[in-house]
């Protein structure tokens, strides 16, 4: 995505019922994006939101080459790459790199700066084309049974 300037669109299938209890498919798409940063001071990227009690569901879009700053997670999130490839590194070093369907689980609040100016998390896109991420994020820490 070279052009920011243009709002992504996200294409996916609405499963419905009609009046008469019917169940259709209809092809919709998700435009609804703001060019903004999710967590200050995390560099801009195209996010959308849905909005449920105690939890939102966000759609965003890291353009090619798109690499944020060092921040925290705003709140404990879900992260799921639809398309693409994107990397997140830790503190610590360690740099995972994630395609489809690959599952993070973001939870680095009250992280320490270190003596490098490293607070949380560094992440951006990986290869040459966006990676559309859904975010689940909930207002507090769920309880998460393996």
């Amino acid at each position: 995505m070279n052009d920011q300037a243009a709002p992504p669109i996200i294409n996916y299938w609405h499963v419905w019922t009609d009046e008469a209890g019917i169940s259709h498919q209809s092809r919709r798409q998700i435009r609804d994006f703001s060019l903004k940063s999710i967590a200050p001071p995390a560099s801009p990227q195209w996010l959308g939101q849905l909005k449920q009690e105690g939890a939102t569901l966000s759609f965003t879009v890291l353009p090619v080459g798109w690499i944020g700053t060092w921040h925290e997670n705003p709140k404990p999130q879900w992260i799921i790459p639809l398309s693409g490839c994107w990397f997140v590194e830790t503190m610590d070093g360690q740099r995972v790199e994630m395609g489809v369907g690959e599952i993070s689980f973001g939870a680095d609040q009250n992280t320490k700066e270190d003596s490098q100016g490293r607070k949380g998390h560094l992440s951006g896109t990986v290869g040459d084309e966006p990676a559309v991420l859904v975010i689940v994020q909930f207002d507090s820490l769920p309880i998460v049974h393996f």
